[in-house]
Order: structure tokens, then C-alpha cells, then sequence
């Protein structure tokens, strides 16, 4: 039985890190979601744009499959330079990241989601309302996916490089976003926030490393491992989709 994850937010889960840099991963256990269907592992995992690159899921994936001896899915539907208002209930983001979920968990047991945004919103009128804003989109996502209804959300912090981004001056707010987003977790047991603390970035301080983003997937499973995810509810969702299957034949 294939676990899966739905990776969500902008381009630092899209996955920037400079494909000359990356780390060799173990890909022997790992899927992408394709057109419905799990395929091996190969990068880049998430194309949404011709910069795309090495992705934090990477190293996630990696040694989720090797701690619990299970192959891994991931469910790619980041979008680089997405704001979060793209990603509320009804928006196209949304709406994709739904389908995709659903298509999922025909074949796999959905054990999460990880998310990373809050670049987009690091501007006053944006980032005052973050906090809000963020949970009305997981109780959409929990709503529309039943399978989301009782997994982990894991919430990455911005990178402190993001003070040096010479582009985008407004990027000096981040320690805003971050702390709605620790708020956030610290105000739901199935919400958990991953540091981003003292990991670099890529030459434009804007985007995580590769080396960065393999700690920085390692980060989100240890904060992932806290939740105890259940045999009973893993067995649920591994019986629902046997019954699926039965019923196609």
C-alpha cells in the first residue's frame, strides 16, 4: 500500500533548489502522482514552471519509506508565485489540488499534507490576515477530501535569506507570516509548523538551496512523526479502497 502526500503552496514546495546541487536520493520507493497514476520517482517532481527544480519532498519521502518499509506517493500541485488567496475554497489551485487528492486516494492511503507559502503574502494587507485566511483553506480541503479530514497539516516558516531578497523588498515582513503560522499550530493538534531556521538560500534569497531543502524535508517528517497517526485509520482507509476496487471489477 502506496502512503501519500499532497504537496501544496508556491514555488519553495514546487521546489527551486538548483538541480546541479542536488543530493542523491533513493528513489526506489518514492511516486509522483501522473495523470491519475503513481509513476517512479524522477525530477523534477513538481514542473510547474521551466525553473523548477529539487523539492523538500524529496528527502521526506525518502526516509518516510525507509522508517515505516512502505512506498511513498507524493501529489504534486504547488504553484510557483501563488498567493494565498489563490488557494481558497472554489479557486482553480484549489479545485486542482482537489481532484488530484481525490484521484490519490483511489490507489493510496493519504497520510498528510505539506504545505509551504506565505512569500506572496508578506505585505501588510496581506500578512495581517494570513492566519485566517489559511484556516478557512485547510477546513475547504477537509471538507472537500474526506481523506483530509483527520491527517496532519504541516506548515513550513520562511526562510530567513528572504531579509537579503534584493527583488522583493516587502520580503523583510516574513517573520510576520511565520508567526501566524506557528500560531496556527500551536491553536490545532493536526496543524504542525516546520522552522525554517538557519536554512540558506538560493543566490537570489528568495529560494531555498538543495542542501537546504533536503534538511529542510527531514524537518517536516520529524514534525510529521509527533502525530501519531493510528492502525485503525490507516486499516479505514486501506479497506475503503479495497471495496473501491472490488466494486470496479
Amino acid at each position: 500500500m502506496i502512503h501519500s502526500f499532497l504537496l501544496i503552496g508556491q514555488s519553495n514546495m514546487a521546489g527551486r533548489g538548483l538541480l546541479s546541487e542536488a543530493c542523491e536520493i533513493d528513489t526506489s520507493r518514492i511516486y509522483t502522482l501522473r495523470n491519475g497514476r503513481f509513476q517512479t520517482m524522477f525530477r523534477p517532481i513538481c514542473p510547474d514552471r521551466v525553473a523548477c527544480g529539487v523539492n523538500l519532498a524529496e528527502s521526506f519521502a525518502e526516509h518516510y519509506a525507509q522508517k515505516h518499509d512502505v512506498d511513498v506517493g507524493l501529489i504534486c500541485a504547488a504553484d510557483g508565485g501563488s498567493h494565498l488567496d489563490l488557494w481558497m475554497p472554489g479557486t482553480l489551485l484549489f479545485d486542482h489540488a482537489v481532484a488530484q487528492a481525490k484521484l490519490a486516494a483511489r490507489s493510496s492511503t493519504i497520510m498528510g499534507v505539506l504545505w509551504h507559502q506565505g512569500e506572496s503574502d508578506c505585505k501588510p494587507e496581506k500578512n495581517s490576515t494570513y492566519r485566517r485566511r489559511c484556516e478557512e483553506m485547510i477546513a475547504g480541503f477537509r471538507q472537500a477530501v474526506p481523506e483530509l479530514k483527520n491527517v496532519p497539516f504541516l506548515v513550513g516558516g520562511l526562510g530567513d535569506f528572504l531579509k537579503n531578497c534584493v527583488k522583493y523588498p516587502e520580503l523583510v515582513d516574513y517573520p510576520k507570516v511565520n508567526a501566524a503560522l506557528q500560531e496556527m499550530a500551536d491553536n490545532d493538534p493536526l496543524i504542525g509548523f516546520v522552522s525554517a531556521e538557519g536554512l540558506a538560500g538560493n543566490p537570489d534569497n528568495l529560494h531555498f538551496s538543495s542542501k537546504s531543502l533536503y534538511e529542510f524535508g527531514l524537518r517536516y517528517l520529524a514534525e510529521f512523526e509527533k502525530f501519531h497517526i493510528s492502525d485503525t485509520q490507516s486499516k479505514t482507509s486501506e479497506d475503503n479502497m479495497e471495496r473501491s476496487s472490488m466494486e470496479l471489477l
